[in-house]
């Protein structure tokens, strides 16, 4: 599939021209249905919007805010269904998911599919997927990624026109049915910091505001916005944030200089905020609100599909869920973990400039220098001994260090994208879970928020062995070191009242509290074994293959083809021994590959990106026209079949 960057169609699936009944919907549950069981039939008459997403991934949770207007828009004519298809073992339990619909205020039904059946029926290879099933139960789009809602808002409203004419259209309440929402002072909180006062001061993710407690944190001093999802500025009473996360606090000095003592990290606001705790007052110093798409030419410098490396005023760029923030005392700077693109952001808060410090925004694991490195929703920032940033990669369930000097990365603990588990021992084989929070203890050892074990962990860099603090857990997310003390509530899991008087207080995310723990004389040694993310494979043949991404250019725009080909493929392998050639990054959507014949099999690593425009096909794009980019990682698991097709299609949109 050769294509022309002037054409306004990089890729159709001829399959799109076939009317394909839509497979049914098969899971383990149905939620947020009032307690009701659906099948498609119950859905005719409805646009139908599958989602399948799983709550540890970033780009499924920029879907989920994606498709907010939608729902609020066509909300009597369309219905919007997650499929939760789960990655982590964790993610496969009940309770998991029950508390990602409720964190993340899912406020559409959810079919829980943790055996991937649904998913398979639909040949979802990568999260998030997307489907739009018409009224009339026939399959008539398919994408892959983010960044579709102006595709997705044409296809909604063709399909409305079109079945409003034919009668084939059902207009009214959908099945969704709310939950109660529950009463807590603390909603899924993500992240603490000490106060130069001793109070701590908490990130009330789930109630979009912070929380100052007292030194002990057991009563509150203050909240910090309404408490409705929003990013206004202003005094403490009206300013509004969405699901913050990471906190950091400046020196004294610098603080009196830029006016505000505290950086935040607005995760879905794409944003960060200053806080001046004296006058009580908000403000965004750096982003724009928008989100930070890949390649994105008013972002970078470079043209689309490149990456650039950005350095300018924070107030003019675009961000992409800032997690977690450090001040880092060797450059003056807060280094800011981008979930969103998978890289290190540094921000300067004298003169408000923020650049790209470390990482390529491919999603992986890969160290090296600046330029080369991989991460992959890095989520935790602390400082180590020697001031080297230590980093919680939750998505390879890794824990790296990064030099803030120059953004050379190195991993302690951590194997890959698929790789994870609940194992102690030495750190090349010691596996963690989705860890989200990093903390330095003051023996030199680190502390790990290993939030989807449900433990804390302890990682040695004189011996490079990893013990257990702490289990049983829900959820812990951030861990601040205090001294000894009574216990604030919470389950204190694992604690052993014979120690000393060190503890640790940690941010128990699912339990919407602050947990006392202490450490305990002699850690744990547990051993429940290293998993690989457990997905149907797909069986290709080994020798040459011709891989193909379609993407289908939304009604309106056309391709951004100002720079050269607006499209790009970056393909690479688990083990790199699969691909004999044919890998590395290039202009284009097409790549003929040659499979090592030799292995039996592996993981293919996929990532698509296309840049288009508002204007018409064959015209000039206009001066002010908003541009978009549509982008995709696939981890595609292979099986080499002599049989087996010699070619893979992807859709990165088809309709």
């Amino acid at each position: 599939m050769n294509t022309s960057p002037s054409e306004s169609t990089a890729s159709t699936s001829s399959a799109r021209n076939v009317k394909v009944r839509a497979p049914e919907l098969v899971g383990r549950r149905w939620m947020n249905s009032g307690g009701k069981e659906l099948t498609l039939a119950d859905l005719r008459g409805k646009v139908v919007l599958l989602d399948f997403w799983t709550f540890c991934c970033i780009n499924c949770l920029h879907v989920l805010d994606e498709l907010r207007p939608l729902e609020e828009k066509y909300a009597r004519e369309l219905v919007i269904i997650g499929v939760h298809s789960p990655k982590f073992e964790f993610e496969r339990t009940v309770e998991a998911v029950d508390q990602a619909v409720e964190r993340y205020q899912v406020e559409h039904i959810v079919l829980d599919d943790p055996d991937l059946v649904t998913w398979q029926a639909y040949t979802a290879r990568a999260w998030p997927t997307l489907a739009v099933i018409d009224p009339e139960g026939y399959l008539v789009a398919t994408m892959s990624g983010e960044g579709h809602a102006a595709g997705l808002t044409e296809i909604i409203e063709g399909l409305i026109e079109e079945h409003s004419a034919k009668g084939t259209l059902h207009s009214g309440d959908g099945p969704y049915v709310p939950p109660p929402a529950p009463e807590t002072d603390l909603f899924y909180p993500g992240k603490a910091t000490r106060l130069a006062s001793g109070n701590l001061l908490v990130s009330d993710s789930g109630h979009h505001s912070l929380v100052e407690y007292d030194a002990e944190g057991t009563t509150i001093i203050r909240r910090i916005g309404t408490g409705q999802r929003g990013s206004e500025d202003g005094d403490f009473a009206q300013a509004s944030f969405s699901e913050p996360g990471g906190i950091t606090v400046l020196p004294d000095d610098l603080a009196a200089e830029v006016g505000y003592g505290i950086v935040v990290a607005d995760t879905v606001n794409h944003t960060l905020r200053g806080i001046d705790l004296e006058t009580e007052t908000v403000t965004t110093i750096a982003g724009t609100g928008e989100q930070h798409m890949v390649g994105a030419i008013d972002n970078v410098r470079g043209k689309p599909g490149e990456l650039g490396r950005y350095d300018g005023p924070g107030e003019d760029v675009k961000l992409s869920s800032p997690w977690d923030v450090l001040f880092v005392p060797a450059t003056a700077e807060v280094v800011v973990a981008m979930a969103g693109n998978h890289t290190i952001w540094s921000f300067d808060p004298k003169d408000g400039s923020i650049r790209i410090l470390s990482g390529t925004m491919n999603e992986g694991l890969t160290d090296g220098d600046a330029e080369a490195a991989w991460f992959a929703q890095s989520s935790g920032l602390d400082l180590d001994s020697d001031g080297q940033v230590l980093i919680a990669d939750s998505e390879t369930s890794a824990i790296r260090r990064l030099d803030p000097t120059t953004g050379e990365v190195t991993t302690l603990v951590g194997v890959g994208l698929f790789d994870f588990g609940f194992r102690d021992g030495p750190a090349a084989e010691a596996r963690l879970q989705h860890p989200l929070g990093v903390r330095s203890l003051p023996d030199g050892s680190i502390a790990i928020a290993d939030t989807y074990n449900g433990a804390i962990r302890r990682y040695d860099p004189t011996t490079a062995e990893v013990t257990t603090l702490a289990r049983g857990l829900r959820e812990p997310s951030d861990i601040l070191v205090v001294d000894g003390g009574s216990n604030t509530g919470g389950s204190a899991a694992g604690t052993d009242d014979s120690a000393g008087e060190a503890e640790l207080l940690v941010v128990e995310s699912a339990s919407h509290a602050l947990t006392r723990v202490k450490l305990p004389k002699d850690a744990q040694k547990v051993d429940e074994g290293a998993l690989t993310t457990k997905r149907p494979s797909t069986e290709i043949a080994s020798g040459p293959v011709s891989l193909s991404v379609s993407f289908t250019v939304p009604s309106g725009q056309k391709l951004d083809d100002r720079w050269g080909d607006p499209t790009f493929l970056q393909v690479s392998a688990t083990p790199p021994a699969l691909i004999v050639s044919g890998d590395g990054g290039a202009e284009g959507l097409t790549r003929d590959i040659v499979i090592n014949p030799e292995l039996a099999g592996g993981v293919l690593h996929v990532t698509a990106r296309a840049a288009a425009c508002d204007g018409e096909p064959g015209g000039e794009i206009p001066l002010h026209a908003a541009c978009h980019l549509y982008q995709q990682d696939w981890g595609i698991p292979v099986d080499l079949v002599d049989a087996a097709p010699n070619e893979l299609n992807l859709d990165l949109r088809g309709a």
